[in-house]
């Protein structure tokens, strides 16, 4: 990685970092199985009364939300990073789930941050509470998708590799690799780009 792409990842805001963690979590929560499934794209059952938030409610209480979002974040990110390493140079992708090294090591200390905190993820991430209550509406997380703007896409190996150039600010890229979640998909589309 070059010096500028570490300096990039460095100078970026805090906000930059939350609305990467907001998609993700939102990604992450919308995309569960389990007895109640949602898309059932992992098959994780972590943010659900219960499952997972009944069992850390009582094992981590000042931190159960956040370790219910992180475990299925962590199962995303795992399928993303399956999806991704069908291409012959999974280093060249980057998805919502992989921003690079830099930016994605700022992006879990920004959640540590948060977890030591002990804030709330629906007061620090509004938008996570906007569509994760009050219960989990397939209509409504399309309509938040749609809210991303739209993209071109063609179908690859690793999933949706989004066509164009990939924006340089990563506010941008995000909105576009949400927007490529559509259409819908019953499996995880693992909407991405492919890099020089």
């Amino acid at each position: 990685m070059d010096v500028q792409h570490r300096n990039n990842a460095a100078a970026l805001p805090d906000s930059a970092l939350d609305r990467i963690l907001t998609a993700q979590m939102a990604v992450a929560w919308a995309g569960e199985g389990g007895e109640s499934p949602r898309l059932g794209w992992w098959k994780t059952f972590m943010v659900d009364p219960d499952g997972g938030l009944a069992l850390f409610e009582g094992l981590t209480p000042a931190t159960h939300r956040w370790v219910v979002f992180q475990g299925a974040r962590e199962a995303a990110r795992r399928v993303d990073a399956a999806m991704r390493a069908r291409d012959h140079d999974p280093d060249r992708l980057y998805s919502l789930y992989r921003f690079g090294f830099e930016i994605d090591e700022r992006v879990d200390e920004r959640l540590q941050d948060h977890k030591r905190a002990g804030a709330d993820p629906f007061v620090v991430l509004p938008g996570l509470k906007e569509l994760c209550e009050p219960r989990w509406s397939a209509a409504h997380f399309a309509e938040w998708v749609a809210g991303h703007g739209s993209v071109n896409s063609v179908p690859g190996l690793a999933g949706r590799r989004l066509t164009g150039p990939m924006p340089s600010d990563v506010e941008s890229r995000v909105d576009n690799l949400v927007a490529a979640l559509h259409p819908a998909s019953p499996t995880y589309p693992s909407p991405h780009y492919i890099t020089a």
